[in-house]
């Protein structure tokens, strides 16, 4: 409708035409469901190519995201393993010192 498509609104309900198979549609496909304007389907064309574009950009904003998250995770968790190792030196080491006294 932001598109003043509104003529499709309900062949594509009837279809049932979601956001996820919207991106799935090329030309042909629009054809069939009724676009036979030339122009409308090539307005639909170019910005069913932003919105692939913007969702892929996405994606690999959250998949740099979670790789930062998964480096955190290892670098926090080898820091608990130097504490811990510290810490059972030093027990280790206090232990000995009461023992030889």
């Amino acid at each position: 409708m932001s598109l003043n498509l509104e003529q499709y609104v309900s062949e594509f309900s009837a279809q049932n035409i979601n956001g996820e198979h919207l991106l799935q549609l090329d030309g042909s496909k629009l054809k069939a469901l009724g676009m036979t304007s030339s122009q409308d389907r090539a307005i639909i064309k170019r910005k069913l190519k932003e919105m692939r574009a913007s969702l892929e950009k996405a994606r690999k904003a959250q998949e740099k995201m979670e790789k930062q998250r998964e480096k955190l995770r290892k670098k926090e968790q080898e820091q608990l393993q130097r504490r811990s190792k510290k810490t059972d030196k030093c027990s280790s080491d206090a232990t000995e010192g009461t023992n030889e006294q």
